[in-house]
């Protein structure tokens, strides 16, 4: 096809497929074709980074800021920035501390009394990973709950590590499952209701991330700890407060 027949061409997209100086040419335009394909992506990272909601930390260990997701867990974000602006993490301390895991707070006050909270909010662990949410890696921020999968209140914890074996389990599509395979067993034919159902698969609903300030949960990972208040272990020894907590202008 010569250049005024490609000119013509009903659809000229198609055309250049067969256009003979494209192979030449192609090798000239692949750098800035990727070019432009980066600058999009970063955009669209760049575009949420300004509508995430930012909340900053203030604590006896110095100051980090997380930013929470509330395109992929909405309910999660409405009910963490809720307890924000209610004050409610403000005088709380990071009781949990587990260096080579995460650090966990926002559910009790100095004294190791357990703060009064909302009804639990729903759990959105696999809504938020099948968005393209973030995995329990480190720095994200999750929700802390007891083993009944539903029971998320207030209380958060930060990932001071990769850690897998708290992600969502995605189940395969079908009723019944053909097949699912967990911890090195496999299910064959298995009631889908069954496995959406089973506590141990849910996993934790990551909502969020440190943006900056992680220099400053390490320091919290890494105080000393033993027994305090009604918890045998795991507590620092010296109170890690969180003075305070609001959304960041």
């Amino acid at each position: 096809m010569d250049a005024t027949a490609w000119k013509k061409a009903k659809h000229p997209a198609l055309a250049l497929l067969t256009w003979p100086g494209l192979s030449t040419l192609m090798p000239r335009l692949w750098p800035a074709l990727m070019a432009l394909a980066l600058l999009a992506a970063g955009g669209a990272a760049v575009a949420q980074s300004q509508t995430a909601p930012r909340v900053k930390f203030v604590t006896s260990e110095g100051e980090f800021v997380v930013e929470v997701y509330p395109d992929k867990a909405p309910k999660t974000v409405a009910n963490f920035l809720q307890y924000v602006n209610d004050k409610h993490y403000d005088g709380t301390v990071f009781h949990r501390v587990i260096s080579n895991f995460m650090v966990q707070g926002g559910g009790f006050d100095a004294r190791y009394q357990q703060k009064p909270t909302r009804a639990p909010v729903l759990h959105e662990g696999r809504e938020a990973l099948a968005k393209g949410g973030d995995k329990n890696t480190v720095g994200t921020l999750a929700m802390a709950r007891t083993n009944d999968p539903q029971s998320a209140t207030a209380q958060f914890f930060i990932n001071v590590k990769d850690n897998d074996f708290l992600n969502p389990t995605q189940i395969p599509p079908g009723d019944p499952v053909p097949r699912f395979e967990y911890q090195g067993r496999v299910y064959e034919n298995t009631p889908r209701a069954q496995l959406l159902n089973a506590a141990q698969l849910f996993g934790y609903t990551v909502f969020g991330k440190v943006v900056s300030g992680m220099e400053v949960v390490n320091k919290i990972k890494s105080v000393p700890t033993g027994a305090g208040g009604p918890f045998p272990s795991d507590v620092p020894k010296t109170p890690v407060l969180i003075i305070s907590a609001s959304l960041n202008k």
